[in-house]
């Protein structure tokens, strides 16, 4: 979906009267502005929640401290507990702290052999490769984004040797896909997935596909997510094309 905003105005020219209509596509600025919204309310949140879990590990800490000499095998389990929920918030705060204070990307030539069995060292995959010229990207940001979309497309029930990477190159573009063939989403879902914080997972944070969205659209590029007709999911990363002059 795209957003525009149309203005209409009017104006004599050579004693004729003119009416001008001015069309500005607003969809990557409401987008940006979306963002920029949620990052704000990310960072006050974060910032509360490291507040508390500070303290709370401190004492922790001076909890077990004191229990040494104690004969109560219960307390061994609660302060496992304890500090097993601390290292699960201090996770999740890190996770968000990454969408909201991504650095501006520094575009780079990508080896993309060894970036391609690097990244097939952590999710398998089949990878296509077409035509010529050079990948350019932030090579820790286009990681991040592929093992997030690689990592959705091995959680869709798709097999694993169904799941492939495609890389096109050209003048223009640089097209990266990555495709599955897993339950595929509704379109209620598809509408939604590259919101922050939606997550049909239970244990999801609903950051995952809007990191991807961030990290794209910092290299000014496009994210799209298509079912495919077979079955399964496609989503299709398009970057502009760089070089080094």
């Amino acid at each position: 979906n795209e957003t525009w905003h149309l203005s209409i105005g009017r104006f004599v020219l050579n004693n004729q009267h003119h009416r001008l209509f001015i069309l500005k596509q607003m969809t990557r600025e409401l987008s940006r502005q979306e963002v920029a919204v949620w990052k704000k309310v990310i960072r006050i949140i974060s910032h509360e929640l490291n507040n508390s879990i500070g303290p709370v590990s401190s004492l922790l800490h001076s909890g077990r401290l004191l229990s040494e000499n104690l004969d109560e095998p219960r307390l061994a389990r609660v302060f496992a507990t304890i500090s097993e929920r601390v290292a699960h918030l201090s996770d999740f705060v890190q996770g968000y702290g990454k969408f909201a204070k991504l650095p501006e990307p520094k575009p780079e030539k990508i080896n993309r052999v060894a970036f391609i069995s690097q990244l097939q060292q952590q999710w398998p995959f089949h990878y296509h490769e077409k035509g010529e010229g050079e990948l350019f990207a932030d090579t820790i940001q286009l990681e991040q984004l592929l093992i997030n979309l690689l990592k959705n497309a091995h959680e869709s029930d798709s097999h694993a040797e169904d799941v492939t990477l495609s890389i096109t190159l050209n003048k223009q573009h640089t097209i990266i896909e990555v495709s599955d063939l897993g339950k595929g989403m509704s379109e209620t879902v598809l509408s939604q997935a590259l919101v922050p914080f939606y997550s049909t997972k239970s244990s999801g944070s609903g950051l995952g596909l809007a990191l991807c969205r961030e990290i794209v659209e910092a290299h000014h590029g496009q994210i799209a997510l298509q079912n495919r007709e077979g079955g399964g999911l496609t989503v299709r990363v398009t970057f502009p094309a760089l070089s080094t002059t």
